[in-house]
């Protein structure tokens, strides 16, 4: 079972950015007839040097002389004894060829072996045959047969090249291995705008900058200032990167020149160094422009000791961009852009200034930018009279952008499956549910039993949200099976929080045991249905004593364990010694004991909301979190609210 999701993880798109209809393509007014494609390379070639091929490898062996008769080496020596070979023909790789008595023509082959001793030579003289040997020398289709293989291959190669080139116009053929994979033309100018771009006011107004240069590049160069050269995107997965970058391009009307780091290195060394210098060369016959690469660390991350094998390629290449980069002239109007969710990966050379000159932060979406990318992604679809689009960011804490597009999409699906129009608050929920949880299945029923755990699990853990001061608002109460989840308690935050106090924290581990002290209370027993909220609640004390410093044994002492700055990626060795490792693990078990014993405290004083709510959701196995609040004040029918002690 799982407690209330707290932060999801991070998934990939961007932010919400209005969708505006890409032109299509008409037909020419002025009645113009299409050009003609590519013609269809010859295809008979192939099938005739397969032929000729097989006709000299093969047609020696397939086509025997039509005269002379084949004979066995055995047989031969036998009609020498016999006197029945008058001449004989020897070559110097043992072939045979002869007369016999009757004027009939024969071949045969000897052995090496045959060759290197007198025996047969004895047998010839001794039987009168007239001995003539000659030395073998290639013929022109023996030749021809011991170039074929390497022929055939260049010629395979060079049919590839020119259809290659054929298909890709000037860029292909072995030219375009050399060059740069860049999607730039006139045609392809973006057209999204700082305002396609929901919420992110801030990171808007650090690029807003860049575009000013673009557009007005005298005005730096009569201040004496130079333009930014490089502006680093840092953040998130699926936060809306590359949709900012198009943006800047949009805004200040300039080619757009995107590329990834990971088109620049191939198999071929030194390809690419090559496609940068053509990159940036590209950049330079159009500026002003705009480069972006998209996941920079791919060629950006440190370089390591001269001779490091399979990484000399990618620092050739980071070594081009370098010098690329320094090579900007003063009225060049060309701004670099890169994204990348690794920045404690970079070398420290592309981040100097003079190269990237700035990092902006694109961090998820508070609460307010997530309410803006919402009304962007419903656009164009009818919402119902109970959907609040504030209340919906407030319960998608933690979302990207792309989730956020993903929430709105599971939502209209689920519409669209009740053959409706219109999307519901429902529908929200419902969706959130399938993308935190996993999708709900109808086949997965509790027994008995185990719905009257997960009920009481779920009661527990609404509870002591609801009595906790600092605890967020419940928000809903399910026992349906969704994904791993056989139940959940959702809060809704008032707003995103960037501190946490300790009370906070504490409040939050007792929510988090809170469903296994009831089951403790209730049953005498626990289940293993706490597992995940274990898990969570420990990783949430480690945090506490071992990065806070809420921890008295061990003092006012931090020891953050190194991770990567925007992804889910720990190191696995620890920066301290065993010994502070054992006081660590102390304090943690401390820490959830103290919850756990806390929780129950709280239970056992509301144990008649406890069993009254584990009724109600027996019943209708989904409940409002305002149910809670009502049966906190009026648990048997009384009216006055459940006096609180001190702590709760």
């Amino acid at each position: 079972m799982r407690l209330h999701p707290s932060r999801p993880a991070d998934r990939h798109s961007a932010v919400g950015s209005a969708r505006r209809p890409s032109p299509s393509v008409k037909d020419d007014p002025r009645g113009a007839r299409p050009s003609p494609g590519p013609t269809r390379p010859n295809r008979w070639w192939p099938l005739l040097a397969a032929v000729v091929f097989l006709a000299l490898f093969l047609g020696p062996n397939l086509v025997p002389s039509s005269n002379a008769t084949a004979l066995t080496y055995s047989t031969f020596l036998a009609d020498v004894a016999n006197k029945q070979v008058t001449d004989l023909q020897v070559s110097s790789t043992g072939a045979l060829s002869g007369t016999l008595t009757g004027g009939q023509q024969f071949t045969s082959q000897a052995p090496p072996w045959a060759l290197t001793t007198d025996d047969l030579s004895s047998k010839l003289e001794a039987a009168g045959v007239n001995v003539t040997a000659h030395l073998q020398t290639d013929t022109f289709g023996q030749i021809a047969l011991a170039l074929l293989p390497t022929l055939l291959l260049v010629g395979a190669f060079w049919w590839l090249s020119r259809r290659a080139q054929k298909s890709l116009g000037s860029g292909g053929g072995l030219g375009g291995l050399m060059r740069t994979k860049a999607r730039v033309t006139e045609a392809e100018r973006p057209t999204t705008r700082f305002d396609d771009v929901a919420g992110y006011e801030g990171a808007k107004q650090e690029v807003r900058e860049v575009v000013d240069y673009l557009q007005h590049p005298d005005r730096y160069q009569r201040a004496g200032a130079q333009g930014p050269r490089g502006l680093l995107l840092v953040g998130p997965p699926g936060t809306g990167k590359t949709l900012l970058a198009r943006a800047v391009a949009g805004e200040a009307s300039v080619p757009f020149f995107a590329v990834t780091g990971s088109s620049f290195v191939e198999v071929f060394v030194g390809l690419g160094a090559s496609r940068v210098r053509d990159l940036f060369a590209e950049a330079r016959r159009n500026a002003p422009a705009i480069v972006f690469i998209d996941e920079i660390d791919a060629i950006g991350a440190r370089r390591g000791v001269v001779g490091g094998g399979t990484n000399d390629e990618r620092e050739q290449t980071l070594n081009q961009m370098l010098a690329e980069m320094d090579g900007f002239t003063g009225n060049g109007s060309i701004v670099v852009i890169a994204a990348t969710n690794r920045p404690e990966v970079l070398d420290q050379a592309l981040l100097r200034p003079g190269r990237f000159d700035r990092q902006v932060t694109v961090p998820l979406p508070n609460m307010r930018d997530r309410q803006r990318i919402l009304a962007v992604h419903v656009l164009g679809k009818r919402l119902a009279s109970d959907v609040d689009l504030g209340v919906v960011a407030r319960g998608t804490a933690g979302f990207s952008g792309a989730d956020l597009a993903n929430l709105v999409n599971e939502a209209a699906l689920r519409a669209a499956r009740g053959d409706r129009v219109d999307l519901r608050r429902v529908d929200f929920d419902e969706a959130r549910d399938r993308l935190i949880l996993g999708r709900r299945e109808d086949s997965n029923a509790l027994l008995p039993q185990e719905r009257q755990t997960v009920a009481v699990h779920e009661s527990g853990h609404a509870l002591v949200a609801a009595v906790s001061p600092t605890g967020d608002p419940v928000s809903k109460i399910t026992i349906l099976p969704a994904g791993m989840a056989l139940g959940a308690t959702h809060q809704l935050p008032e707003d995103d929080r960037r501190l946490y106090s300790e009370s906070y924290l504490l409040d939050s581990l007792a929510i988090r045991v809170a469903g296994r002290a009831a089951e403790l209370l209730v049953f005498g027993e626990v289940s293993t249905g706490a597992a995940d909220d274990l898990a969570g609640a420990t990783e949430l004390a480690v945090r506490m004593v071992r990065d806070y410093g809420f921890s008295a044994e061990l003092g006012p002492v931090a020891y953050p364990v190194p991770a990567a700055t925007h992804l889910d990626v720990t190191a696995i060795d620890r920066p301290y010694a065993e010994a502070t490792q054992r006081r660590v693990d102390d304090e943690v078990a401390r820490l959830l004991r103290d919850a756990e014993v806390r929780a129950r405290e709280l239970l056992t004083r509301h144990r008649a909301a406890l069993d009254s709510l584990t009724a109600r959701l027996l019943e209708e196995e989904t409940v409002d979190g305002s149910v809670v609040y009502d049966l906190l004040l009026h648990p048997d029918g009384a009216d006055d609210r459940p006096q609180l002690v001190d702590g709760e």
